[in-house]
């Protein structure tokens, strides 16, 4: 893994650009109106959904790789979050569920499971990572076309 970089914006923003290890960038945070100033706060991603969006991107991959290895002829895959978080700082995330949603013509169900299984206890360094602290829990659907 290569080097990952933040800066911070400057001055009267809480706003970051991040830098991934191939160089490509992220804007966190807020830059919050002036006095007097028009328009919008500018707006950012926060930096807590970006671990959540990780997690999703992360497993995401996996199982995709995982079905398509498998020969299932997968069209779509969707994941939605619901994200819980303590109520005292640190605000650490206590409970994240993720419901998959695969689309493609004759995907089986059991090969779907399995390839999520996988994700989540062997193959996503992001579920890994927060497994002792938050609980993960999924469902599915399949949609044929």
């Amino acid at each position: 893994m290569g080097q990952i970089a933040l800066r911070w914006v400057g001055e009267g923003s809480r706003m970051f650009i991040g830098r991934d290890s191939y160089g490509r960038t992220v804007v966190a945070g807020s830059w919050p109106k002036q006095q007097g100033e028009q328009g919008k706060e500018w707006m950012g991603l926060k930096p807590s959904d970006l671990l959540v969006i990780s997690l999703c991107s992360c497993s995401a991959y996996d199982v995709v790789e995982i079905l398509k290895k498998q020969r299932q002829n997968l069209t779509g895959l969707d994941i939605t979050a619901d994200a819980k978080q303590a109520s005292e700082p640190p605000y650490q995330f206590t409970d994240i569920h993720l419901h998959y949603v695969i689309t493609g013509p004759d995907i089986s169900a059991k090969k779907v499971e399995k390839a999520i299984e996988l994700s989540q206890n062997k193959y996503c360094s992001v579920a890994a990572t927060i497994r002792g602290v938050t609980k993960i829990t999924y469902s599915f659907e399949v949609k044929g076309e």
